[in-house]
């Protein structure tokens, strides 16, 4: 990767969210399996900024769904990773992989 293409640990989080509900994910089911796999539970203003931030960076893509009753005639807000997403998550992955190598113990994931 090239210097200024490293995610930060939470825009991994949001991307590997994202490809976890096999690009069909929104605000709440992001925020949703983010908890459901990491015990954190990030506020959704958090969600909401890293999603505008990986939008704008062209890692993510998004679109309004249909209104629906249920949520007072409001559409919701759809994300899907890009391939450049789906990139930048490899990379990174990779990366970190290279850093944990040799290191004599290694992280242990209890609890997830």
């Amino acid at each position: 990767m090239t210097r200024g293409t490293f995610l930060g640990e939470f825009e991994q989080l949001v991307l590997l969210a994202i490809a976890h509900l096999h690009d069909e994910g929104y605000g709440v089911t992001i925020l949703e399996e983010i908890g459901r796999r990491t015990g954190r539970r990030p506020s959704m203003g958090a969600v909401y900024a890293t999603l505008a931030r990986l939008e704008a960076k062209g890692l993510v893509r998004s679109w309004l769904g249909a209104a629906t009753p249920g949520r007072g005639g409001r559409a919701k807000r759809h994300f899907a990773l890009r391939p450049a997403g789906r990139r930048a998550l490899e990379a990174t992955g990779l990366a970190l992989e290279r850093m944990w190598g040799g290191i004599p113990w290694k992280p242990r994931a209890e609890g997830v």
